[in-house]
């Protein structure tokens, strides 16, 4: 059965290249961004039939421009199966002295505030289908970070205890929430990190039906 799927971050390397594997093995998706310009681009890139995608330029920040871009969605598909939130950004490099307020804010907007916003609105049609999947991308270094990362691993901490919420909350539902963790995506392949590709990889293993006992884990990829 082909399932409805919400993509944030969707212009991103990691976001396009998941719109495309996911496209391509026959489900619809939301597509969500703040570039519309990009945006625009990824959709002629995908050349789906409009029944079988949505695409919204949306600040994920504004809480209710987003709960109005979601039920455009649940509107025209009736049901939403999946998350993947892939919006990204890193502030690092400097010690608490040379971090700004600024820094922080911008951390926990990208991190905390978008994933508390989606989880708000999207919990109740996740559990509407006796079958859901959410995942996210994290930093190997969340756990035991090395310095310099003041503002960024601790954002990717709350934002992977939101999940491990998520997951204890919806599993009645049959809705798994998971992490997986890397150290960098490496864009350009040049074996620093992990590839868009291994990353897409193992979000189609996560999505699967074999994969329904995986749930509230933090999947290492590095």
């Amino acid at each position: 059965m082909n399932k409805n799927i919400i993509i944030t971050g969707a212009t991103g390397a990691l976001g396009s290249l998941t719109a495309k594997t996911f496209a391509s093995m026959g489900h619809n998706l939301i597509l969500l961004d703040i570039d519309a310009n990009k945006l625009d681009s990824l959709t002629r890139d995908l050349n789906l039939p409009s029944e079988r995608f949505l695409s919204q330029t949306v600040d994920l920040l504004d809480a209710n421009a987003l709960q109005d871009s979601l039920q455009v969605g649940l509107s025209k598909f009736g049901s939403v199966h999946a998350l993947f939130h892939l919006v990204g950004g890193w502030v690092g490099g400097k010690t608490f002295a040379d971090t700004s307020h600024d820094d922080l804010e911008f951390m926990l907007n990208q991190h905390v505030r978008t994933t508390f916003n989606l989880f708000k609105y999207l919990s109740k049609p996740l559990s509407a289908n006796n079958w859901g999947r959410v995942i996210i991308v994290s930093a190997s270094t969340t756990p035991n970070p090395a310095g310099k990362s003041g503002v960024y691993t601790p954002a990717k901490a709350a934002q992977e205890n939101m999940i491990l919420n998520l997951a204890a909350e919806l599993k009645e539902f049959k809705v798994t929430a998971n992490i997986i963790q890397v150290k960098a995506i490496d864009v350009e392949n040049k074996g620093t990190g992990t590839t868009p590709a291994e990353i897409v990889s193992a979000m189609q293993y996560l999505f699967s039906d074999e994969a329904s006992k995986v749930n509230g884990a933090r999947v290492p990829l590095y």
